[in-house]
């Protein structure tokens, strides 16, 4: 299993229920990077989709504790084991989480291989994502050149879990 997220200096990924920013060659990578595969994320999330409305070109895999959610082309699941579940019917290599904070706290451990936009600013933030830089079973197995969007200067990374939990 993946994930990929965007955060800033202090790994924080949101405030008020938003992202930190939006920068489009980001949101481009995100877009070309999981299309076609399963993303699982918590409906908070899915709440600040267009509309509400799950990824097209991607199976949506949604986790809410409210027993009676209900989304249009989403797959909704009300529990970590439900979840567990949900995801043995698909190759993990295919599924990416992409958060919020609680899904992503939850589901990081399992995953073997993590993108991760850093930002080299720090925000305002109430949202934040596990410093893997502080993990001992993760480690970079790649970086990119410095990007700028505007004044903001950010990089891609690519991070892997030498042994991530299985379920």
């Amino acid at each position: 299993m993946q994930l990929i997220v965007a955060v800033d200096k202090n790994w924080a990924i949101g405030n008020g229920n938003k992202l930190l920013v939006r920068i489009p060659e980001d949101q481009k990578f995100f877009r070309e990077t999981t299309m076609g595969h399963v993303v699982v994320l918590g409906r908070k999330t899915l709440d600040e989709f267009p509309n509400g409305l799950p990824l097209k070109g991607r199976t949506n895999i949604i986790l809410s504790r409210d027993p009676d959610y209900k989304v249009k082309d989403g797959i909704v699941v009300h529990s970590e084991e439900e979840l567990f579940e949900e995801l043995k019917k698909y190759d993990s290599k295919d599924v990416f989480v992409i958060g919020g904070e609680s899904v992503y706290k939850m589901l990081y451990p399992y995953c073997d291989t993590a993108h991760v936009t850093k930002i080299d600013y720090s925000y305002q933030a109430d949202k934040y994502f596990p410093n893997l830089d502080k993990d001992d079973n993760w480690r970079i197995a790649a970086d990119s050149d410095e990007h700028t969007y505007f004044d903001l200067e950010y990089y891609f990374y690519k991070y892997i879990n030498d042994n991530p939990r299985r379920f």
